[in-house]
């Protein structure tokens, strides 16, 4: 599928390299199939070329009329400058794929050729260690084919998700920023078990194995959350004593609240940027 196929990304941050790393490991492309780029930071993009064999440039210098596929990977606040600079100069063939927090697809075809194709890609941190929970939806002139193509590209990072784009918002609240919830709870399993007598050290791989082990049981055996949790749960027992203890601190009501919050920023990140497209006009 990606034989004789150039993939460019322009931005070269974390999430790019996560991605980079993905591909070349994966075998899915080669380094001399991809060119990294961003505006000056010379030192980053030769690390990149040095760990990886992929051709890296400045952004100006990218040879639009040999590339595949171009991953927008830069900062989202940058967008409309990169859009300018490059929708005189890309291939009409090329795939447009969006890593770009809060930036649609139609944001994109506004500033872009009449007919350019767009996929707007959500990863997480996880992509880091090849475990994304990574959502794609498409644009108005993205093809069956090429959806297929950037899902087995994106799959090199992890698990990938076709939603509707309207689907994005609540996709961020749970999977987006989804690592930052584990994260806030460790923080206080770690705290409490400090308190308790272990290490920090100690208390940290034990509820971080705890919590792994836990998800992948839900991944690989056919049971709701609901029931899993059921069927840990002794009457009268430890975790019946912890679960009531969350239930009567709001511990559910919490969860669902972090949830809509980041779904409700999302949200507002994408209008404002609307708005000010609407302005601009």
């Amino acid at each position: 599928m990606f034989k004789n196929k150039t993939v460019a990304f322009m931005g070269a941050g974390n999430m790019a390299e996560a991605m980079i790393s993905g591909t070349v490991q994966s075998g899915k492309l080669s380094g001399e199939q991809i060119i990294v780029s961003n505006r000056s930071d010379q030192q980053k993009r030769e690390q990149i070329e040095r760990l990886y064999g992929v051709r890296t440039m400045a952004s100006e210098q990218l040879p639009f009329d040999e590339i595949d596929v171009l991953i927008l990977a830069m900062k989202p606040k940058d967008i409309d400058t990169v859009l300018d600079s490059i929708k005189y100069k890309v291939n009409n063939k090329t795939v447009i794929m969006s890593v770009l927090a809060g930036i649609t697809t139609s944001h994109m075809e506004q500033n872009l050729p009449a007919g350019q194709s767009v996929i707007r890609v959500m990863p997480n941190t996880s992509s880091m260690l090849k475990e994304s929970a990574t959502a794609i939806s498409a644009g108005r002139f993205t093809t069956e084919s090429e959806m297929e193509e950037a899902r087995e590209l994106l799959r090199t990072i992890g698990q990938v998700f076709i939603i509707q784009e309207e689907q994005m918002d609540i996709f961020t609240g749970v999977a987006g920023s989804g690592p930052a919830y584990f994260y806030y709870l460790m923080e206080h399993i770690e705290k409490t078990a400090t308190e308790s007598g272990l290490s920090p050290e100690v208390a940290r791989e034990i509820g971080a194995q705890t919590i792994y082990g836990a998800a992948k049981m839900m991944l690989e055996r056919n049971e709701s959350p609901t029931e899993l949790r059921e069927n840990v749960t002794s009457p009268n027992g430890t975790t019946a004593a912890g679960l009531r203890a969350l239930d009567e601190n709001g511990g559910g009501k919490a969860i669902s609240a972090a949830v809509k919050g980041a779904q409700k920023r999302s949200a507002e990140i994408s209008s404002s940027l609307k708005q000010k497209q609407l302005v601009s006009q």
